[in-house]
């Protein structure tokens, strides 16, 4: 399946993207914790584990898995001409203050001759230590002398595995993101190069730009139906975003969405995403954590009279009537996380018992240490496909965030 064809949450998932937890997770440190939006360590191995199991159900599922590592391997074995440019990029955006660095990383990274290998050590971070002694001296300042050998110069990128953040599928198009925090900016760029100049993508439309001023996030993007958009107007993703998302497609004659609803929900770590509090998982069927149902607020985005202009309707209705009349059904039904007790909700929402991601209708991934949540899900008849989370958890992120479908079924 080469090109991009999402247009629901719930249909059958044929091709999905991930990343598998690598070493950057190894160069989270206490003092980087909160720069790099981690609340604790996780243990590699383990993650790796919990990653393969999870990439495991979805082959068992009829999903075909594929890696952005790879895909961003097979970029740069395919293009050659284009690694000095991407090289230069990564560096110029890495946050190397000290311009004295910039050519021993670029001969560092360069000398790596396995694609693969390259893209990963993009990924992992740089420390002094690695970077050739007989270069440029490096070592001859103070801050060097001061701040020792194990200091990092490029940091890792250890929330790559939430692949659902840095672009989203958009019917047969995407859009790739300008991310909301500054440690996350750089993960686009693999996604950038990807829809550029894979020749699986080459005929993608794109409907936002990485150098947009404004900031939106994948996790708060969902595809009701080939007609409707979900955006959420969250800690991470801002209005004028959605405004411009909004504008590029509806005056792109490709796309079929025509009606964007903006969700607005309270900004927060623990809310940090639409789809951390709200996902579909079945044609009539949402989960939802409840503390958000009360500072709801949904607007209808449509296209106005004229070229970029638009016409934007502040809905009165509930938020299960405004998802009745977007499906077509006669009605939804909002199953809460933590069956609506306040503390079982707060505490399985915090390690994602909303964030699931949907299959097929009714049959959905999630994690397994949310017990209250998947038993009731599963009373309320759905097929519940638990997958191990005790350090893949960490990162403030379930399976939804872990995943980029690229192909679902029609």
């Amino acid at each position: 399946m080469k090109g991009i064809h999402v247009t629901s949450e719930i249909k059958p998932l044929k091709k999905v993207l991930l990343h598998r937890p690598g070493r950057e997770l190894l160069n989270l440190t206490p003092n980087t914790l909160e720069e790099l939006l981690f609340d604790d360590i996780p243990y590699l191995k383990v993650a790796q584990e919990e990653h393969d199991a999870f990439s495991q159900v979805l082959r068992n599922n009829g999903v075909e898995v594929v890696y952005l590592e790879d895909y961003m391997a097979q970029v740069l074995d395919i293009n050659p001409e284009i690694k000095d440019t991407f090289l230069r990029q990564f560096i110029a955006e890495a946050g190397v203050r000290a311009t004295k660095y910039h050519d021993v990383i670029y001969d560092f990274l360069s000398d790596i001759e396995s694609s693969k290998e390259l893209v990963l050590k993009t990924m992992e971070g740089i420390y002094l230590h690695e970077l050739p002694r007989s270069k440029h001296h490096i070592r001859n300042s103070l801050a060097d002398m001061v701040n020792g050998e194990t200091r990092i110069v490029v940091n890792p990128m250890p929330n790559l595995y939430f692949t659902r953040d840095p672009f989203e599928s958009i019917g047969t198009g995407v859009g790739i993101n300008r991310m909301f925090s500054t440690t996350r900016c750089r993960e686009t760029i693999y996604a950038d190069y990807i829809f550029r100049y894979h020749p699986d993508f080459k005929d993608v439309e794109h409907y936002y730009d990485r150098t947009r001023p404004f900031h939106i996030e994948g996790g708060d993007v969902l595809n009701l139906n080939e007609h409707t958009l979900a955006v959420g107007i969250s800690q991470r993703t801002e209005p004028d975003a959605i405004e411009r998302l909004a504008k590029n497609i509806f005056a792109n004659e490709h796309a079929t969405i025509d009606t964007i609803l903006a969700v607005r929900i309270p900004e927060s770590r623990a809310f940090m995403h639409l789809d951390t509090v709200f996902t579909q998982i079945d044609h009539d069927k949402f989960m939802i954590h409840p503390g958000i149902l009360g500072p709801l607020e949904v607007f209808k985005i449509m296209p106005g009279k004229k070229d970029e202009q638009l016409k934007i309707t502040r809905k009165r209705e509930t938020i299960a009537e405004i998802l009745a009349e977007a499906l077509g059904v006669d009605e939804v039904t909002l199953i809460e996380c933590g069956g609506g007790d306040r503390i079982t909700a707060e505490r399985e929402q915090w390690n994602d018992g909303s964030n699931t991601l949907c299959v097929a209708p009714g049959t959905i991934v999630v994690y397994e240490r949310n017990n209250v949540t998947n038993d009731i899900l599963r009373e309320r008849g759905l097929n519940v496909l638990e997958i191990p989370s005790s350090e893949l958890s960490r990162g403030r992120g379930g399976p939804r965030c872990m995943s980029m479908p690229l192909w679902r079924e029609s």
